[in-house]
């Protein structure tokens, strides 16, 4: 079938040639374009179909090439770093309270919900985990794999831990087509349900469109194990609750698309390349440290010469010989060895590297100088860098937000309300109340500061000029809290008013310079362009 479609596209496209696109990028006539051939189908034939070997060459780069660990680490230190703190911020004029009134809702849910979010055993399905870490894992996951996966639970509450609600991440790999729904397992990915529905890698859809639940497996493919794999239909969300019973955390990249690529995907080539690469670098400049001699001797090599090397650790082919540090080879009578002319370390290596991740970085969103953690470019270039950087952080952060943090919270505020432990009228019955009393913000690491010095001024001024508030600029940069800074600020100043007298900090005293003497040139100092 693809290939006819294919057949009669380029004829139809080499008919109607010098005509639009038909001269230009659908051209099959220019040299450049002539083995260009490109056939997508459905999002599922693309993705579901070339999941399973990219979820494995992904984690494999993530084990041993360090470019790829360090793309998605820093990923993850910038969008979740320690976790992401929630921050109420209820709608007081749907829901009628005073900012007062307000204030001290917030304070108390965000108390209530630190109870839930700070033991591993209160969170944590599994018990390993708090809330934050979850955060952690869930983003590293997501990256690695595409997408992971999020069970709802329920456990008996006990005195220390008053909320049923539990948290269990699933792996990418465990979400798949049951075998006997489909043809061929991990090859070809869509069934159909008994119900009549598409799975789709996992993800049984409706006919409209609609996700109606998700597969499960106990074990994982091709896992070393004597347990039987059983599958769990879980419907995507309740029939009486309408609240999830499982998350799906992943990005869309196309229409219908049900599950997520690898970060990494489309970079992984040049990845293993760029580590295949290094370790030749390395091997080369390893073996040319190397002072090995060659003796040359009318009695063979049977006589071993001092500086032996243990029997264990001679290589068994004749035509072999030992390589190291300070190693002796016996050649035989005839036998010579030239040496070639020492080539390394490679000149080129550093900046043909700086090259390519240049480009992984423009893929993945992550400028070389933060990839590499090398920062020698100047103060504007370094900003300009970091400021794209965090656009993508940013969006990120929001991904998972909506995904996964948001949803979780809902859920926790329904069993606080439903338990007594949080009063919010209207809460269970009206929509609108309910949406009111769940907005919030959810804090994470800030994007930090080149200039501190220039960087506060740019937020004063801005502050000054109406254009931002100071809780903005607060969270913007250090990722603190305006008011609790204020309050805690206020405390502060009343100890030192007692101490001192004066609410007004001792200033120190200067650092004496020695004056340079005369005809001597003072350093100058550092420009806006270096760092």
């Amino acid at each position: 079938m693809r290939k006819q479609r294919f057949a009669r596209t380029k004829a139809l496209t080499t008919y109607i040639a010098n005509r639009g696109y038909s001269d230009a990028g659908a051209s099959y006539a220019k040299q450049a374009l002539k083995g260009f051939q490109a056939d997508s189908g459905h999002p599922s034939e693309d993705i579901d179909y070339n999941n399973w070997t990219l979820r494995q060459r992904s984690r494999l780069l993530y084990m041993g090439a360090p470019i790829a660990a360090g793309a998605l680490r820093r990923t993850r230190t910038n969008v979740v770093g320690s976790g992401l703190r929630l921050k109420c911020a209820i709608n007081t004029e749907v829901l009628g309270m005073t900012q007062e009134q307000a204030a001290e809702w917030q304070r108390h849910t965000e108390a209530e919900f630190a109870l839930w979010t700070s033991r591993k055993d209160a969170c944590d399905a599994t018990g390993v985990n708090d809330f934050y870490g979850l955060q952690q894992l869930a983003l590293l996951s997501w990256l690695m794999s595409g997408d992971v996966f999020a069970l709802i639970k329920r456990f008996a509450p006990t005195g220390v831990a008053p909320y049923s609600l539990r948290v269990q991440l699933i792996e990418a790999d465990r979400v798949l087509t049951p075998v006997d729904k489909s043809a061929v397992a991990l090859q070809y990915t869509t069934g159909q349900a008994s119900n009549g529905n598409t799975i789709y890698d996992g993800v049984e859809v409706q006919p409209n469109g609609r996700i109606a639940a998700y597969y499960v497996a106990n074990t994982y493919p091709y896992q070393m194990t004597t347990e039987p794999t059983v599958f769990q239909r879980v419907e995507a969300y309740g029939r009486r609750s309408h609240l999830p019973n499982i998350l799906h955390v992943m990005d869309s990249e196309r229409p219908e698309q049900y599950r997520g690529v690898p970060y990494l995907a489309q970079v992984m080539e040049p990845l293993l390349q760029m580590r295949r690469y290094t370790e030749s670098e390395l091997m080369a400049a390893l073996v040319q440290s190397f002072f090995t001699a060659f003796v040359k001797t009318d009695t063979g090599g049977d006589v071993m010469p001092f500086n032996e090397v243990p029997e264990d650790n001679i290589s068994d082919d004749p035509n072999a010989y030992e390589m190291g540090p300070g190693t002796i080879n016996m050649l035989l009578p005839g036998e010579d060895v030239a040496f070639g002319s020492p080539t390394h370390p490679q000149t080129g290596f550093d900046v043909f590297m700086r090259s390519m991740c240049e480009q992984v970085g423009a893929a993945l969103e992550i400028p070389a100088d933060l990839l590499m953690m090398s920062f020698n470019s100047s103060y504007s270039a370094s900003r300009a860098a970091l400021l794209e950087a965090w656009k993508a952080f940013r969006m990120r952060r929001e991904w998972l937000v909506k995904d996964f943090c948001e949803p979780i919270y809902e859920l926790w505020l329904t069993e606080a309300v439903a338990l007594g432990r949080i009063s919010a009228p209207g809460f269970l019955t009206d929509p609108l109340v309910r949406r009111a009393y769940l907005q919030a913000d959810w804090i994470g690491p800030s994007q930090g500061q080149l200039d501190p010095t220039k960087e506060v001024q740019a937020a004063t001024m801005a502050i000054d000029a109406g254009l931002t508030t100071r809780e903005a600029e607060a969270i913007k940069l250090n990722g603190s809290d305006y008011v609790a800074n204020v309050t805690k600020l206020t405390t502060e100043n009343e100890l030192l008013k007692e101490a001192t007298g004066s609410t007004q900090q001792v200033p120190p005293e200067p650092i004496e310079t020695p004056q340079a003497e005369e005809g001597e040139e003072q350093n100058e100092e550092p420009t806006d362009e270096s760092i």
